[in-house]
């Protein structure tokens, strides 16, 4: 049986708070670990029928980086649900939530910028 293996190094500080994030996996092209400001890794328990997740960013994170991070990961999560369910309805409507999202949070920033 072939395996795969993505490794993940979280770098903290004194109060833990992480201040780098590195992978790297064994079935890409990079011969070395790539940074990260950010991570969502998330597990199906399939017995218990709950999500398991590991969420962290580093504290040199903006926030309108995390705000496309958010983006981009609702919009590939709603790409893997449809590759999954062929469910063309829901997959539109997590996009159209993922716009509206984004969309929000940019007329909040430029309010914000005006004051």
């Amino acid at each position: 049986m072939q395996q795969s293996f993505i490794n993940i190094n979280v770098h903290l500080d004194a109060n833990k708070v992480p201040e780098q994030i590195t992978w790297s996996a064994s079935d890409t092209s990079a011969d070395s670990f790539k940074k990260a400001k950010a991570m969502m890794l998330s597990f199906w328990d399939g017995a218990e029928k709950n999500a398991l997740r590991i969420d962290l960013w580093t504290k040199d994170m903006m926030v309108d980086e995390m705000a496309d991070f958010f983006y981009q990961t609702l919009m590939t999560m709603a790409e893997s649900y449809h590759r999954a369910t062929k469910n063309d309805e829901m997959t539109n409507d997590m996009k159209k939530f993922a716009k509206d999202f984004y969309r929000k949070f940019s007329e909040q920033q430029m309010k914000q910028n005006k004051l």
